[in-house]
């Protein structure tokens, strides 16, 4: 089932479009917090969003620019405005469709099915992430995100931080952590995987996410 997230302040609005199109058999969920629309996002972790340019605080080409910097999901814009600097705006920005208020229901499921289509026609997920204590990791390309800053990540860093947040809250042992790092948990210092996960830490602890891992003695890492 494809996952739609509205991103629109008109109430009215917000509830004809998600009456009409959950008919279609989505899932779909709008956005409750204007202020803080990312967090909603990556908590939700959508295959396509609607999003409209008037909102609240930021207007929706700063969303999609924040979308962006963490995943590839599709993004159709809604706007009461035709002109063409804001369809420019709109395709600049990464939006993937463009349409203006007012607009046929019957037009705007089209343009998301064939949006859909277009995207996930291969049945790969572009959109893919994982959120954890505000921090997004980001499936596709291998990078994570918080405070809208986007952190490089080699391939073992990488490794870890999808093993940790996929278990959040659940303690991962050192001799399963080496298995996915090296496929192995022999013949590997135990000094290897400390120094791996203390360059893993240091690089969190820059960018303010400070024990966002942290060590169960004799038992392993985990984030709570």
């Amino acid at each position: 089932m494809y996952k739609i997230l509205i991103v629109e302040d008109d109430k009215s609005l917000c509830c004809k479009i998600g009456e009409r199109i959950s008919k279609w058999g989505f899932d779909i969920a709008s956005i409750k917090n204007f202020e803080n629309i990312l967090e909603e996002f990556a908590n939700y972790n959508p295959h396509l969003v609607i999003m409209d340019i008037n909102l609240p605080c930021f207007d929706g080409f700063h969303w999609c620019k924040q979308i962006r910097n963490m995943s590839k999901v599709p993004i159709i814009f809604l706007s009461s405005r035709d002109s063409n600097m804001d369809i420019i705006m709109a395709v600049n920005m990464g939006g993937d469709d463009f349409v203006t208020k007012p607009f046929s229901m019957d037009v705007l499921l089209a343009k998301i099915q064939a949006v859909l289509r277009r995207t996930y026609s291969y049945g790969e997920d572009k959109g893919q992430i994982i959120e954890c204590n505000g921090a997004i990791l980001n499936i596709n390309d291998g990078s994570l995100s918080y405070n809208n800053e986007k952190i490089e990540l080699t391939k073992n860093e990488f490794k870890m931080l999808h093993l940790f947040m996929k278990n959040k809250g659940k303690i991962i042992s050192r001799e399963r952590i080496m298995r996915v790092l090296w496929e192995c948990e022999y013949f590997i210092s135990e000094n290897t995987l400390t120094v791996n996960v203390n360059r893993l830490r240091k690089k969190l602890e820059d960018v303010g996410l400070k024990n966002f891992i942290v060590t169960k003695k004799s038992q392993g890492y985990m984030i709570p």
